[in-house]
């Protein structure tokens, strides 16, 4: 029997006792899996083979006997139920005369252009898209042209450490949260000029040699 073409993105979920496929869209990956088929031979194998783990014997040899004409004849009953599976499932799919992938029809086919949407986009889904792009491009422009930081200084905005735990201290918090030493004590201030933290009772900055308030 001639061989026949279908989708590379595949998926075999054949065990030993039947054969099932399962196909996926090249595009979005979205997939359909065909029907199950038995396999009588690996069937026939498995029932020999767990009654020879009650009997032992004459009848485990046979199962083994069995199992080995099984994988005799897998080779041809893999690649008959692979083209029934291919027989089933190529419906489900499209393929693009111009890239050559198969894809799903709900999703990723232009039915308008009898293209994939690869090749084809779909013009309203485009024009959405590309509006919604321009909508977020132009929210971010009027937020650049507002001061965001009204009511704000930078001094309130730096992060501020106990000096002793080095626990971060809350807005406007009189005690550590962690250690419960008095923010006024052990705050560790920051140069207002450079943002250097400094040292309690320092009368200068390490980092800049501004003076420190006392």
């Amino acid at each position: 029997m001639a061989s026949q073409a279908f989708t590379r993105n595949y998926r075999d979920h054949s065990n030993d006792t039947g054969f099932q496929f399962e196909f996926f869209c090249d595009k979005c990956g979205n997939g359909f899996r065909s029907s199950y088929k038995a396999n009588g031979m690996g069937v026939a194998a498995s029932l020999l083979k767990a009654a020879g783990s009650l009997f032992g014997g004459v009848v485990q040899s046979a199962g083994w006997g069995a199992d080995h004409a099984k994988d005799a004849f897998r080779g041809g009953a893999w690649d008959t139920a692979f083209r029934e599976a291919i027989t089933e499932c190529i419906p489900k799919f499209r393929q693009c005369t111009r890239c050559g992938q198969w894809v799903c029809p709900e999703i990723c086919w232009n039915e308008k252009r009898v293209m994939c949407e690869a090749c084809a986009p779909d013009l309203q889904e485009e024009a959405a898209h590309i509006q919604n792009s321009v909508a977020i491009e132009q929210l971010h422009e009027r937020a650049r042209g507002i001061d965001q930081t009204q009511g704000q200084s930078v001094e309130g905005l730096q992060a501020a450490a106990c000096a002793k735990c080095n626990s971060r201290l809350q807005s406007n918090a009189k005690f550590c949260g962690s250690c419960g030493t008095p923010v006024a004590a052990a705050q560790k201030a920051f140069c207002s000029q450079c943002g250097t933290p400094g040292v309690p009772g320092a009368r200068f900055c390490s980092g800049c040699g501004a003076p420190q308030g006392g």
